[in-house]
């Protein structure tokens, strides 16, 4: 008689055995992401204090991100150097947003003690490239180095224009005219999630037409037209948390919010198929990294930001 083949390993595995990976990756991605918006929304929620140091350290962990999947690619940017000038400017950008809305009496005091930080970061702008300069220069030549030295100092500029300095602008839209308000940021997160919850609803229902299938195959016209309805729907809703604040503001930042924050999705999703990686970092997990979480950021908040120097809110 003869003795039946003994099957591979894989083959006697129960099915209840190969679930546990994706069922463990499921409670992963519950979990980091309940203490990730308990401490977002908690943040925002305190005080303007604790606003700017959580977003001061998101940014700067963005940046870093940034920065880590440029040296993929071969290019050497200053990173810490990098990290340093990001958290600086953001602290900078708040300190003056915290400024401009006090009453005269308090700003009295307060601009003599932050007129310093206006100083350190206009300094840091003119003086950025040639430290970065000085830099290459004393590392010259590299070793196995592919790229000018040029080309690292201009990845090193282009993350803080690319990530810090939209970033930074989320200190422009936190203070109002009475000063640091959390709703105007609470307002901002529900409609760039909004946003993302409505182009997923529309695009796995009725998705047909590509957006830009080069870039992420997944994204339909359907979908954005879907999340702009539904972003405007809350952005009316919003008038119930902010009364204050007209309809015609309310609605033009859900149209921002639903139309850039796609454009600052597709932006890094081209940056990662360029690299090559599948999440920007996995200080998250089953979520990436913060670049993943926040890139809707990068779009929206330059253009609000813009709006509400122009126009006011």
């Amino acid at each position: 008689m003869t003795t039946p083949a003994t099957p591979p390993p894989a083959a006697t595995e129960s099915a209840d055995a190969q679930k546990k990976p994706g069922m463990s990756n499921m409670w992963q991605r519950i979990i980091s992401g309940v203490i990730g918006a308990a401490l977002l929304l908690g943040s925002i929620w305190y005080s303007s204090w604790t606003f700017g140091v959580f977003f001061g350290l998101v940014q700067a962990r963005m940046l870093w991100e940034f920065y880590r999947m440029m040296k993929e690619q071969g290019f050497k940017p200053a990173a810490i150097l990098g990290v340093g000038s990001s958290l600086l400017i953001f602290a900078c950008v708040f300190f003056l947003a915290h400024v401009q809305n006090m009453t005269d009496e308090s700003a009295g005091v307060a601009v003599g003690a932050y007129a310093g930080a206006a100083l350190a970061l206009v300094a840091l702008l003119f003086l950025l490239p040639i430290i970065l300069l000085l830099r290459e220069m004393y590392w010259w030549p590299r070793d196995q180095q592919p790229f000018s030295p040029f080309a690292n100092v201009g990845i090193a500029l282009l993350g803080l224009f690319y990530v810090t300095l939209p970033m930074s602008g989320l200190n422009v839209l936190a203070f109002g005219p009475q000063g640091y308000d959390y709703r105007r940021i609470f307002g901002l997160l529900f409609l760039i999630w909004t946003a993302d919850t409505g182009a997923y609803i529309a695009g796995k229902n009725f998705g047909k037409h590509k957006l830009a299938p080069g870039i992420s195959p997944g994204k339909t016209w359907e979908g954005l037209i879907g999340g702009v309805l539904l972003t405007l729907v809350v952005g009316w809703g919003l008038g119930y948390l902010m009364p204050e604040l007209p309809l015609a503001h309310r609605l033009v930042a859900a149209v921002v919010a639903s139309g850039f924050g796609v454009l600052g999705d597709l932006a890094e999703s081209m940056l990662k198929r360029n690299v090559g990686v599948k999440d920007s970092g996995r200080i998250m997990p089953g979520h990436g990294g913060l670049l993943d979480r926040f890139d809707a950021f990068l779009f929206v908040v330059p253009v609000l930001v813009v709006l509400q120097v122009l126009f006011g809110a």
